[in-house]
């Protein structure tokens, strides 16, 4: 249940020290900057702590003796404001310089990490995707980012330069008094223990902070893209009440942290002015005695104002590290992900073939392609790609403890069709995952082409299929780039002649702009089955010798079905292609049916072969003929 209690525990950011370095690594693409900083914060800081400290001379040497005369010469007292004036006109210069510098490089920081950070997700397997939230992968290009940015633009600078002004206003307070320092070293180890204290107990709350924003972030995406499936099934109050339950966990965890936060400036405010108070009744207790000269009691206690300033500041600064590195921790630790792997040598390459029937490589695209495989004595030999694939004895589990497919042996030859059905979760879109090798087996072979696919590179096993998923995505842009994202390379006219294998073309040239209208928000301002269609000519226009149809149909209606059964068959033809289908209909003229169950092929045959056994798919056949 929500409430104070679930926020219990938590921990602090894992490694600090770490976690800063490696921040401070990308910051080290950008020396001469940051050396430019550096110098430019300490004029800055110098220059504050040297027109403070011309007030003693100001007050002793010129106002003082000018007190009372009748017709004062006010020249000297002229140059010397006008000495201070330009000392800290100077610091102002050196302020923007450092602080405008410092935007630079956080900014190109943060580029570069996001930069990283896309670099690494694109080599991430998709089992990463399946056990994280899209709001949670967003949060970190977004909140995460942002509190990093914060701590580069302004703690980084501010930090140089509180140490700094702190190093030489103590410096300056000795040289005007020992005994008023000794006061102000007292009370400043009073400052530090409570700053240690409240900011200890606030940077328990900051990663947790940033964690449930981004549960609560993919959240709401989950619920934007569901919005249909939760009006139909009237769910909008059990949606309220688990938004309530995040939104609680997140509200008390900000809530926690910012009021650590928040009371640390006041407390240490307040802190400063009994410093001032303290510092200058004694002050003024030794200018009476003759001790101190009025000047150097108020430089003094100017020098006050600026000691425990930037201790209130780094106090600050500590809760915005925090939270900075709460953010990088989930940034970095997405970043070491382990990526994908792949240990394949196999390429796939464009060929000839020579009169006497060999293979060589060649430059040139000639629509022949060809497995390069490399051996260990130095040789290479070339095997023409034809589709064929094979499974043999594969067990595959997405958990190891949970079994999805259990002895699975088929064969595909080259230009067969082959079909699996069987009941949803029986293992159909498994195999097809396994044949693109987003997931690995742990016992049994798959080979393509007579390679055991953990040989051939990912990306050309891949480059060399083609799938039809019953979700389609769309990007985006226009029609015409996202048919050619199944070929980034293709021309307009084999664009458009993909269209027409799949049927598209005319609904493409209805459109306000044809091939050039925009599409958004996945498709929205088109029907699913035009969304279907086009994912259907994405992978015609790729021209694959191996093409997987993942439910390919199941969005079209029977009357489209219809109008594109033709395309659909010209698409398969001379190609290996594995559909996945309800409708038993559209894989009654496939070479071979695989019929699943729990895992395993029960039944196997062409569909006169099946009905003639009068098993599991005779009983789905005709089952489907009695409900229609």
């Amino acid at each position: 249940m929500p409430g104070p209690n679930r926020m219990k525990g938590v921990a602090k950011p894992r490694n600090a020290g770490k976690t800063l370095g490696r921040i401070f690594r990308y910051m080290s693409h950008y020396k001469a900057q940051l050396l430019l900083v550096v110098l430019a914060v300490i004029v800055s800081a110098g220059a504050n702590v040297a027109g403070t400290y011309q007030l003693k001379p100001l007050i002793d040497d010129y106002i003082g003796p000018l007190v009372g005369q009748q017709n004062p010469d006010l020249s000297g007292l002229l140059g010397q404001l006008a000495l201070m004036a330009g000392i800290y006109v100077v610091g102002a210069v050196c302020t923007f310089v450092y602080q405008r510098v410092m935007l630079s490089v956080s900014t190109k920081t943060l580029y570069q990490i996001r930069m990283d950070l896309f670099s690494k997700m694109e080599t991430l397997p998709i089992r990463f995707f399946d056990t994280n939230t899209h709001g949670e992968l967003m949060s970190r290009y977004t909140n995460d980012t942002d509190t990093i940015r914060e701590m580069l633009s302004q703690s980084f600078s501010q930090f140089i330069s509180s140490t700094v002004t702190v190093i030489s206003v103590f410096v300056m307070m000795l040289v005007l008094s020992w005994q008023l320092t000794l006061i102000v070293i007292a009370m400043m180890v009073v400052m530090l223990l409570v700053v240690r204290v409240i900011g200890s107990r606030s940077g328990m709350f900051f990663k947790k902070q940033q964690k449930a924003i981004g549960e609560v972030n993919g959240y709401i995406e989950e619920m934007i893209e569901g919005q249909k499936v939760v009006k139909v099934f009237c769910h909008e109050d059990a949606c309220k009440e688990d938004f309530d339950e995040l939104n609680d966990t997140l509200c008390h965890a900000a809530t926690q942290a910012n009021t650590f936060a928040n009371i640390l400036m006041p407390i240490m405010s307040n802190l400063s002015h009994v410093l001032y108070a303290i510092t200058a009744m004694v002050g003024g207790a030794l200018g009476v005695m003759g001790t101190l000269q009025l000047g150097s009691i108020v430089a003094f206690l100017q020098y006050t104002r600026s000691f425990s300033q930037p201790i209130t500041q780094v106090s600050q600064l500590f809760n915005m590290v925090l939270n900075a590195l709460a953010g990088a921790e989930r940034i970095f630790d997405m970043i070491d992900e382990q990526p994908e792997g792949d240990d394949g040598y196999v390429t796939l390459v464009n060929a000839r073939v020579e009169p006497d029937g060999s293979i060589t490589e060649c430059s040139e695209r000639t629509g022949v392609w060809a497995w390069k495989h490399p051996h260990k004595d130095g040789t290479l030999t070339y095997t023409r790609l034809g589709g064929e694939v094979e499974f043999d004895d594969v067990v595959f589990g997405y958990e190891p403890e949970k079994i999805v497919l259990n002895g699975i042996t088929l064969r595909a030859e080259p230009g067969q069709k082959v079909a699996f059905v069987g009941s949803t979760g029986a293992g159909k879109t498994t195999i097809t995952n396994l044949i693109n090798r987003f997931y690995d087996v742990p016992d049994g072979k798959i080979r393509y082409d007579g390679i055991n696919i953990t040989k051939i590179k990912k990306a050309d096993l891949r480059r060399s299929l083609a799938m039809v998923l019953q979700d389609t995505h769309l990007f985006t842009g226009t029609v015409r780039d996202n048919i050619r994202y199944g070929k980034l390379d293709a021309t307009d006219e084999e664009i458009e002649a993909a269209a027409k294998l799949a049927n598209a073309d005319s609904f493409i040239r209805h459109l306000p702009h044809g091939y050039d209208t925009m599409l958004t928000s996945d498709g929205a301002n088109l029907s699913q089955g035009q969304r279907q269609l086009l994912a259907i000519a994405r992978a015609a226009v790729a021209n694959p010798p191996v093409l997987i149809l993942d439910e390919a149909t199941s969005s079209i209606d029977t009357r489209t079905e219809a109008l594109i059964e033709k395309g659909m068959d010209q698409l398969m033809h001379g190609r290996t292609v594995f559909v996945i289908a309800h409708r038993l209909s559209t894989v009654r003229n496939s070479d071979a049916i695989m019929v699943l169950e729990h895992g395993q092929i029960i039944e196997r045959g062409n569909h006169d072969q099946l009905i003639a056994q009068h098993g599991r798919y005779y009983q789905l056949y005709t089952g489907m003929f009695e409900l229609s």
